[in-house]
């Protein structure tokens, strides 16, 4: 019995041993991993809701938790009828900033960028161009991106671009998305990652950080859930997205503004979906 007692005590120690490197390790992992300070929302998340009281609306997400606030153009122009100073008087008082807004760079881009520039934006980013049928069309959209993105750095903020999935689709062997780029001054264009797009193309969002480090600044949150269709926006942390891997690779690579944009799907309520996804951005750890 007492041979038994020793080798069980002394085993027991043994595996003890053997786990606290393990142990050790794991916990240095988890180290690296901190909680978001901040984090924002693309406000097409709540169009509806924004349209018919913009102050309550923007009130309430600063209530669930947003910190930073991304526009777009809608029928109050980016600032929801409140101009420019107006707006940003309104997020001071919410503890607020707007970072960034989606835009028409084709149509008076300079007061623009001067208006987004005073109130200390730091991005006006294209949001969509559309599939085409060349490759050389995208070729452009790249020097247009450039021309913007001087209008900008003249004013002292940034311009981006928002991928969607068609970016991703080769034309004649070519991957518009690294034809845009590559075409494209690092030190006049940034880049946004939706990440849902990427991963509704069938692309690895980790790659794309490795392939261009230091050039998506900006990204979309947006959770991907498998359907008899295809696919659909779905709350974070419901579909089948690894932010915590993901959101922790583009960070190493220069990603620093992480913006939930959530899609309208059967059942849901923007702004009760607003209120979820902030939950699980604030537990969530990078």
């Amino acid at each position: 019995m007492g041979n038994r007692r020793d080798f069980l005590k002394t085993g027991t120690f043994a595996a003890l041993g053997l786990s606290l490197p393990f142990r050790g390790e794991s916990a240095l992992w988890e180290a690296n991993y901190k909680k978001l300070s901040a984090f924002g929302i693309q406000l097409w998340t709540v169009r509806e809701d924004l349209g018919k009281d913009a102050k309550a609306t923007l009130k309430k997400l600063s209530e669930y938790g947003y910190k930073q606030i991304e526009s777009f153009e809608g029928r109050g122009g980016m600032f929801w009828g409140l101009g420019h100073t107006g707006f940003k008087s309104y997020m001071d008082e919410l503890g607020m900033k707007i970072i960034s807004s989606h835009c028409d760079y084709t149509k008076d881009f300079e007061r623009k960028a001067a208006e987004a520039a005073e109130i200390g934006m730091k991005y006006l980013i294209c949001p969509y161009k559309g599939p085409q049928k060349s490759i050389d069309d995208f070729k452009r959209f790249a020097d247009e991106f450039n021309k913007a993105g001087e209008t900008c750095k003249k004013n002292g903020i940034r311009f981006a671009y928002h991928n969607h999935d068609y970016s991703f689709k080769p034309i004649n062997g070519e991957v518009p998305q690294d034809v845009m780029m590559k075409g494209t001054d690092k030190d006049l264009v940034d880049f946004e990652m939706d990440i849902y797009w990427v991963v509704a193309a069938g692309e690895d969002p980790k790659a794309w950080f490795r392939k261009y480090p230091h050039r998506f600044k900006l990204c979309h949150v947006k959770d991907l859930g498998k359907t008899a269709k295809g696919h659909e926006s779905v709350h974070l942390g419901k579909g089948t997205i690894d932010f915590k891997s993901i959101l922790k690779a583009g960070k190493d690579k220069g990603l620093k503004y992480y913006i939930v944009e959530q899609e309208v799907f059967t059942g849901s309520n923007p702004l009760d979906s607003a209120m979820e996804d902030a939950k699980y951005m604030k537990a969530l750890s990078i």
